[in-house]
């Protein structure tokens, strides 16, 4: 939108007292005085016209980010909702095989203990892609983070050594799923 100012009309020069015993260069300034004000005019126009064009840039990147910011909290629900489907989805083919061990009647001892051996396989398969670790801490040094100490018994093991594991224990990611319930060494007891 363009702003016109009245320009104003061309007079003829009104010479004061001063301007006439100045003589013409009085009223050349005079001249030049509206040239000045038509080049402030230009200016201050195309000067609004710059602040209109950064402030409409500055609304649309405003409502951009808004925008963004939105798809992001829609993107973050739906990953917090659909987090297990990838997992549910390995689990299933163990649920399968398992539901077909008991339907299929009499059957083996043998015939149970292999398909046993393969539903574990596939349940260990699945627990590969989701990174659920198997902890299992025989031997090792007790760490309450990823331990939980039933026990503690005499042994001649170092002190604060896994003796023995009641229950294996998972991360998932490094984290602690479930920790490995365990036996721990007391030391050597010192005879005096």
């Amino acid at each position: 939108m363009k702003r016109t100012h009245p320009q104003p009309e061309a007079e003829s020069p009104v010479l004061t007292p001063e301007a006439a015993t100045a003589g013409p260069e009085a009223v050349a300034d005079n001249g030049e005085a509206g040239h000045i004000a038509d080049d402030i005019a230009a200016q201050l126009i195309k000067v609004e016209s710059e602040v209109a064009e950064l402030k409409d840039a500055w609304l649309r990147a405003k409502a951009e980010t808004e925008n963004v910011r939105k798809q992001s909290e829609v993107n973050v629900a739906k990953a917090h909702k659909y987090a297990v489907e990838r997992f549910a989805e390995d689990l299933l083919p163990v649920k399968d095989a398992l539901e077909q061990t008991l339907a299929g009647g009499e059957v083996s001892l043998e015939t149970l203990r292999s398909g046993a051996a393969l539903t574990l396989k596939a349940l260990q398969a699945s627990f590969d892609r989701a990174q659920v670790l198997e902890v299992n801490p025989a031997g090792e040094k007790y760490d309450p983070h990823r331990h939980q100490a039933m026990q503690m018994v005499e042994s001649d093991l170092p002190a604060n050594t896994v003796v023995d594991v009641f229950q294996k224990g998972y991360l998932i990611n490094d984290r602690v799923l479930r920790p490995a319930l365990v036996t721990v060494a007391k030391g050597k007891s010192e005879s005096t």
